[in-house]
């Protein structure tokens, strides 16, 4: 907690108003009985056809299991990965799946309506047998996509008071919480692990040291930051090459604790915390990076995204992103819809696919892909490592105000975000883009070290 400004006292988060912003449920269900709800679902757990479930109805005092007995479709024994056991407390469990998809499904975590030893086992087993219904789902967006995509288009979307908003929501949770469960670096983004038994701190410094890699940093370069998060990155880089680092946030408590950390290091000569929305920058940059924000742009937004990146780029300059993305194929559904994140925890997030992130890049501007690197295990191993300090301080969460019900939410993000990265439902990359006038040589090709 030392990372911390001691001169700003911890603000008590209210749950209660985080949840409010949540419930925008229509539950065209809301009035099925129940017990027509349970057999729907049960109808529907019958057909699983990886793994196994057991479910634990404390409401009749039933167990029933569901799927195969001993071995998964990938031929691994069905306690590893897919074995997994769901509680029910309440059968409103069951109404807000059948209303409201994952988002139902999320909600009657936090609710308390159902719980698990294992949350990441049973939304690992969830993602692996709802993949033929995706496929259908995926399809059927890929022939509408042309007339909505078309309809969005023309929608009002977020402009730079609606993001600072949507940014808040989540980031301004207040730094005091974040330093909970994140390591040393205050790094909010995945870790890349030199080897298994590495510290938290020593896989996000190894990140870094990746991307300061890829971008080929050196003294004589100036750096911009799109998302500067807790300072992480650009304290990493003015440190490890002694560049110089512009970075820029548009959340509040960032910007201050960025600030005290940069000076902390004796960085404030190479390194400057703007609070900048990225359409406004401007500039011309030998580097330009930008961590996991891109899930934050609107995705009719990522031709202008890019062309900001490149207008500030200096022609035979290198850019690194590392993004979160869906895979491609269901890319055109997922954009239009929202999920549990994007209700409960992210307001406004999209996730692109690289397939969306170079046809962006190649319609709008001259930059070229030159590298890029899957570590999606890696993620899942961040989050397992967040998930367990998280865990270790619920006794401080206390502290700021945050109740058991808060406590399940972000339990329950933190399990959605695991399993997903474990069954590959979405990845993370790092993506280098070169500028039209880069040349390669053998001392300047970028590389993404694993």
């Amino acid at each position: 907690m030392d990372l911390l400004d001691t001169e700003h006292t911890p603000y008590r988060i209210s749950t209660e108003a985080l949840m409010a912003r949540s419930d925008r449920t229509s539950w065209s269900l809301a009035a099925m009985r129940a017990g027509l709800a349970a057999r729907v679902v049960e109808r529907m757990l019958d057909r699983i056809s990886i793994g196994r479930l057991t479910v634990v109805d404390h409401t009749t005092g039933t167990t029933t299991h569901h799927g195969a007995s001993a071995v998964t479709a990938t031929g691994a024994n069905a306690t590893d990965p897919y074995e997994a056991t769901m509680e029910i407390h309440d059968h409103r469990a069951w109404t807000a799946v059948l209303a409201e998809g994952s988002i139902g499904f999320g909600r009657g975590y936090i609710e308390g309506w159902w719980t698990s030893p294992d949350p990441v086992a049973v939304i690992r087993l969830v993602i692996a047998n709802i993949r033929p219904v995706d496929e259908i789902r995926n399809r059927i967006s890929r022939v509408v996509a042309p007339v909505s995509d078309r309809i969005r288009r023309v929608l009002p979307r977020s402009g730079r008071q609606g993001n600072k908003e949507q940014i808040s929501a989540h980031y301004d949770l207040g730094n005091h919480f974040f330093a909970l469960f994140l390591d040393e670096t205050m790094t909010y983004s995945s870790a890349v692990f030199p080897r298994p038994d590495a510290t938290l701190e020593e896989a996000s410094l190894h990140k870094y040291d990746m991307v300061i890699d890829a971008l080929g940093l050196n003294e004589d370069h100036h750096l911009l930051e799109i998302g500067t998060g807790w300072g992480g990155m650009a304290i990493r880089a003015a440190e490890r090459t002694g560049c110089r680092v512009t970075t820029t946030t548009i959340s509040d408590e960032q910007l201050r604790l960025a600030r005290k950390r940069i000076a902390d290091a004796g960085l404030t000569d190479r390194v400057t915390v703007i609070d900048s929305d990225w359409r406004d920058l401007s500039g011309s940059y030998d580097r330009v990076v930008s961590v996991e924000m891109i899930e934050a742009v609107d995705w009719r937004d990522y031709r202008r995204f890019f062309s900001t990146i490149e207008a500030c780029l200096k022609p035979d300059g290198v850019a690194v992103l590392q993004a979160i993305c869906v895979p491609d194929r269901r890319y055109q559904r997922t954009k239009n819809t929202e999920d549990f994140i994007a209700r409960f925890v992210f307001p406004g997030g999209y996730l692109p696919s690289i397939g969306a992130v170079l046809d962006a890049v190649s319609s709008a501007t001259r930059l070229q892909l030159v590298a890029l690197n899957d570590f999606s295990a890696h993620y899942a191993e961040t989050l397992r490592r967040w998930r367990e300090r998280f865990e270790e301080h619920q006794a401080d969460l206390d502290g700021l105000g945050l109740d058991e019900r808060f406590h399940r939410l972000w339990r329950f993000y933190l399990c959605y975000c695991e399993a997903g990265f474990l069954e590959r439902h979405c990845t993370v990359n790092h993506i280098s883009l070169v500028g039209a006038e880069w040349r390669p040589s053998l001392s300047r090709v970028p590389t993404v070290a694993r």
